[in-house]
């Protein structure tokens, strides 16, 4: 895991302020989450501690997740025990996983006694538990008993004892020999994983930063590593412990160009090279706040979200085959002329068709030089109605035709819109999204009504971004919300924006009557281009004109404009440009 002990030791340092700050609140949102609302003379913040086996960390957060009615009954515990209570120390043994928080409260007969929290960032044993002055167990977070761990329990009344651990070296305070020698001993192992071994409270994330450091990004064995290597290593080493001890930590988060992110590290990310995007984030806790935020948020919009991509992926392909097979009876009607041909031919040769003739062999006078043409009759029929089946065949495929070529334009509509909606979906951010999107599909009679008598929540605003120069720029969130910004919000002298020809978000850029820079217009349209299914492109063309040119063709699905009078912008999506310029 990267909230590793050297990383906790930097958000140890984070939280040094809070130290003489009051408890105010306590609560918990989830059955493994808490919150502490410290009051400091510096304002309020709140302590974010989570024991969740994916996500254990404590930082300082913005976030405020939605509480339940009734308070759970470890709340009220830490309610009761830590109450107007004083953060008085902040304490961490080495570089181990764990942070203890001394506060100084007072009990129930009035005494002042101190009472401490273990947060225990340890996977999937990590743990919140509540000590006494004496050493003793309140309670905790999470209960061990017995039949769970027979080398370490955690249930009331028993003393703290810390977790087992291994005897490496704090690469805080080793030398450079112990450091050289510990690495020699552990034999042909890869560097990076020896580097776990030697010390404590280093992620792999680190261990590999130091290797490629090292090695200058070549694969390195414990046992082979040579002098100028070794002495990099050192080095790289003692510039992470000045960068912590000092407090000039730089923090940065990895994620790939899809925008799933991987990793994060206290120091800057050289590793992945242009494998992956790394963004630079000021302090520990934000940096916690948007890795597991915006980590676990994607998890759960997915999940949330997974029945209609189910839905959108059948309807997408039940249409193309739809189309498929309309497209080859279309090309079958390509015969029609042939049909007339046939008729012609025969009604001006009935008198050389004779009872019992299977075929017909005449000029076909529509070609020069007559060539001979030699046409098939049923011989139960007469030469007349040889001639009308002929002419009703062509009649079949004129009709077949004008019908197929609607119902295949109609389709390959649906599938755009279907696409835009797809595309939609990837991009939703919360709930509130998915939900705006069941009932734009329910409206189009993808979905069935369920009767459900419960008002859907208000559909959140446009997107809002601000361009370097001042302008603001709005973004539709789906098909419906396009058709209201672009349609009914947008003003004439606006300048409307979309990618060209590849699905996306309507882009509408507020000129107040004036006329934007380019370098607006240019990022208006990289903000399109993100905003689209071409997000992970290297090169997206941006269409864009005045909002008075673009209009609603009638009987449109959702999102679904024409427009003239317009140019095009190529840019290149930059993912980094539009959460910078966001709102």
């Amino acid at each position: 895991m990267a909230l590793d002990g050297a990383f906790l030791y930097s958000v140890k340092t984070e939280l040094q302020p809070l130290i003489g700050g009051r408890v105010e609140k306590v609560s918990q949102p989830s059955r493994e989450e808490i919150i502490i609302s410290i009051r400091t003379r510096q304002g309020s913040r709140k302590l974010y501690i989570s024991a969740n086996a994916g996500s254990a960390r404590v930082h300082i957060t913005k976030k405020q997740p939605d509480n339940p009615q009734t308070p759970p009954m470890f709340c009220m515990l830490l309610r009761k025990r830590l109450g107007n209570g004083k953060l008085t120390s902040i304490r961490q043994d080495g570089l181990e996983r764990i942070l203890f928080l001394d506060f100084e409260c007072v009990n129930e007969i009035g005494d002042i006694v101190t009472i401490t929290l273990a947060c225990e960032i340890m996977g999937r044993c990590s743990n919140l538990i509540i000590i006494n002055g004496e050493g003793k167990i309140i309670d905790s977070i999470k209960r061990v008993d017995e039949e769970m761990s027979r080398e370490r329990m955690v249930l009331p009344g028993m003393k703290y004892t810390l977790p087992p651990r291994d005897s490496r070296l704090n690469f805080l305070t080793a030398e450079s020999e112990d450091i050289i020698t510990k690495i020699r001993e552990t034999g042909t192992t890869e560097l990076s994983k020896g580097l776990i071994r030697v010390f404590e409270g280093i992620s792999p994330v680190l261990a590999r930063e130091w290797t490629f450091f090292a090695g200058r990004g070549n694969h390195l064995q414990c046992d082979t590593v040579d002098g100028d290597q070794l002495d990099r290593l050192i080095f790289i080493i003692k510039r992470t412990k000045e960068q912590l001890i000092n407090n000039e930590c730089c923090f940065s988060a990895a994620s790939t160009k899809e925008g799933l992110l991987k990793d994060f590290s206290f120091i800057r990310l050289n590793q992945f090279g242009t494998l992956m995007y790394t963004k630079e984030i000021p302090t520990a806790s934000e940096l916690l706040d948007y890795f597991y935020y915006e980590r676990d948020r994607a998890v759960r919009t997915k999940q949330r979200a997974n029945d209609l991509f189910r839905l959108l992926v059948n309807l997408t392909e039940r249409t193309e085959r739809r189309i498929g097979v309309q497209k080859t009876e279309l090309a079958e009607c390509a015969e029609k002329e042939y049909f007339r041909l046939c008729g012609d031919v025969i009604s001006a040769n009935m008198w050389r068709i004779r009872k019992g003739d299977d075929s017909l062999t005449a000029e076909n006078f529509y070609e020069e030089d007559n060539p001979e043409i030699k046409i098939e009759l049923d011989v139960r029929k007469t030469p007349s109605q040889n001639a009308q089946y002929y002419y009703s065949e062509y009649k079949k495929c004129v009709t077949a035709e004008e019908k197929l070529a609607v119902q295949i334009r109609k389709g390959e509509e649906e599938l755009q819109y279907l696409d835009s909606v797809f595309d939609s979906l990837t991009r939703a951010d919360s709930e509130n999204d998915i939900i705006q999107l069941r009932l734009e599909l329910r409206e189009q009679g993808y979905i069935k009504s369920g009767g459900s008598k419960v008002k859907p929540p208000k559909a959140l605003p446009p997107i809002e971004y601000k361009s370097s120069d001042g302008y603001t720029i709005l973004v539709g969130r789906n098909n419906r919300q396009n058709d209201q910004l672009t349609l009914k919000f947008a003003e004439k002298s606006d300048i409307w924006l979309h990618t060209q020809n590849i699905t996306g978000s309507h882009v509408i850029i507020v000129t107040d009557g004036g006329t934007p820079p380019d370098r607006t217009v240019e990022e208006a349209a990289v903000i399109a281009a993100v905003n689209s299914k071409g997000r992970n492109s290297d090169l997206v063309p941006v269409d864009y004109c005045l909002a008075r040119y673009v209009k609603k063709p009638s009987g449109a699905k959702p999102g679904k404009v024409i427009f003239t009078n317009y140019s095009t912008a190529f840019v290149r999506p930059d993912s980094e440009l539009e959460n910078k310029l966001r709102v």
